[in-house]
């Protein structure tokens, strides 16, 4: 699988746009994340929400408030785009607004921090992580960094838990039946590099209908931000597993979880924010 220039080069040529008044380069643009159809990546920047073409071009921002607005997480058919915002009081909540720009309608309302992760393939519901209610039989000691896995209809309703496991960086299967995702162990900080340990982050796939967890990339570092390929017979990930920086892997769904190809060998800064559109072209920062 080839990783395609043009989108690499994508937002970074939005950052010379943002940057075309202040005559320097941005800095701290976060979270991209790539359109179904490859054409648009949106990200993050002073805490708004910016779009720009892959192709590279002059980035649209889409919000324009006091508060914080982070963490883009684009619909199957490419039309709205969910983000979390600290605009009310009440807490971290998800908002969801059309991905041209609009007017943002507010989809949880929960006084806890709520990140939106995926939506599910059909588009009628939103996965998101919280820590809102554990299950009575659960034996891990409530935290709110341990957060659970819930999904609410995208037209509004109550939130429903679909994983009490703590979990994050989702990615669904085209058929809705599995999910992989990066476990949360414990808490370390998320820019740490080069980091090894217990609470060293693994990979897992979960099967809703069997109710099954297996592992699919596993090593003594980090592995993150699992995607899977348009086939679902791989899936691509971050990971620090050849000592250097953060790079772009592809691991096999049927082989073992510490086996694994490297597709890129940046070195220096690590890579961060793995998505991909339906066809599987990458996108990271």
């Amino acid at each position: 699988m080839d990783i395609k220039k043009p989108l690499l080069c994508g937002l970074l040529l939005g950052a010379a746009a943002l940057s075309a008044s202040a005559q320097e380069r941005p800095l701290w643009l976060r979270y991209p994340a790539i359109s179904p159809d490859g054409k648009t990546i949106a990200f993050a920047y002073q805490g708004d929400i910016y779009t720009v073409p892959t192709v590279g071009g002059e980035a649209r921002r889409l919000t324009s408030t006091e508060a914080y607005e982070c963490y883009p997480v684009w619909s199957p058919d490419g039309k709205q785009i969910a983000y979390t915002s600290d605009r009310n009081s009440s807490g971290v909540n998800i908002y969801i607004m059309p991905a041209g720009g609009g007017k943002a309608r507010q989809l949880t309302t929960h006084s806890g921090r709520e990140i939106p992760q995926a939506f599910t393939p059909d588009g009628r519901y939103l996965i998101f992580k919280a820590h809102i209610q554990d299950p009575a039989s659960s034996a891990l000691f409530p935290n709110s960094l341990l957060t659970e896995l819930y999904r609410v209809p995208v037209t509004g309703g109550r939130p429903e838990q679909i994983l009490a496991t703590p979990a994050e960086a989702v990615n669904v299967s085209r058929d809705g039946r599995r999910i992989l995702y990066q476990e949360i162990k414990s808490f370390e900080n998320e820019w740490r590099k080069h980091h090894t340990s217990s609470a060293s982050r693994d990979l897992l796939e979960y099967d809703f209908d069997k109710k099954t967890y297996r592992f699919v990339a596993r090593h003594d570092g980090e592995d993150r931000d699992p995607v899977y390929s348009p086939t679902g017979k791989s899936f691509y990930f971050l990971s620090e597993r050849n000592g250097g920086s953060m790079n772009v892997y592809e691991g096999n769904l049927a082989g073992p979880a510490t086996e694994a190809k490297a597709l890129t060998q940046l070195k220096g800064d690590p890579v961060r924010f793995l998505s991909s559109s339906a066809d599987g072209l990458l996108c990271f920062g």
